[in-house]
């Protein structure tokens, strides 16, 4: 577990500067994305992230997957198979409280991070 933490950070260190169009603010587990440059949908789409997703984790699981490509828990891909597959584990969660439409909004963004990550 330890070797796979020091892994993700290594990556997630390297891969900070690839990706210049995501601004990134705060430090540790107070890492999120700085929502000022996203369209007015996707703005709406990161307050609905930040209210429901950090009931179970940190905006900066986030982060970490969409700047190196890999969920930082399991260790798989973090792609759009990825985002979607992570919806639907999120709206079967009986405490997660989420609507379908609340999670699709999730979707969407991470969709859109992942875009923007790829510039």
């Amino acid at each position: 577990m330890k070797k796979v933490l020091v892994t993700m950070l290594l990556i997630a260190l390297s891969a900070t500067a690839a990706q210049a169009g995501l601004r990134v603010v705060g430090r540790g587990a107070e890492r999120q994305f700085d929502p000022s440059s996203f369209p007015p949908a996707m703005k709406a789409n990161y307050d609905v992230v930040r209210v429901k997703c950090v009931k179970c984790h940190t905006l900066e699981r986030l982060v970490v997957a969409v700047q190196t490509g890999v969920a930082p828990i399991s260790g798989q891909p973090f792609d759009r198979s990825a985002t979607k597959a992570y919806g639907i584990k999120m709206l079967r969660k009986p405490d997660s409280n989420m609507t379908k439409g609340q999670v699709k909004q999730a979707v969407d963004l991470m969709n859109y991070l992942l875009s923007e990550a790829e510039r």
